[in-house]
Order: structure tokens, then sequence, then C-alpha cells
């Protein structure tokens, strides 16, 4: 688990964006309502949520002290 501020990827946010899986579920319109990540992968869900809580974001942090 990571404590503490992520590394930004380039690659890793373009990959996210423009992956074919994403394309497919998007335009086909199977997508879960928001909120309702645990009903699909629960144990993904409870891992995203720790690591959420636990790491930040460098574009996030700059941007709070840009405000």
């Amino acid at each position: 688990m990571k404590f503490g501020m992520r590394k930004p990827s380039l690659r890793g946010r373009v990959k996210a964006r423009t992956s074919i899986k994403r394309q497919i579920v998007h335009r086909a319109g199977i997508k879960m309502p928001k909120g309702y990540g645990w009903v699909r992968d629960p144990k993904k869900y409870a891992y995203n949520k720790v690591y959420t809580r636990t790491s930040f974001d460098i574009f996030s942090l700059l941007k709070k002290i840009f405000k």
C-alpha cells in the first residue's frame, strides 16, 4: 500500500483514457451507477478506498496551493 505522494505517470494517464475496453464499455452504456463499485469488485473497491485516503496526487496539491 502506498502512503504519501503518488508519482504522476503520463503513460498511465493516456492509456486510461484511450483503452479499447473503456471505449467499448462507455459506448455500449454498460456502466455501473456511481457508488456501486463494491457490487462489481468488492476487493478492488476496498483497496481503492484505502489507497485514495492514504496517498495524494501532486496535481491536486498544486491546485490547492495556487487556487
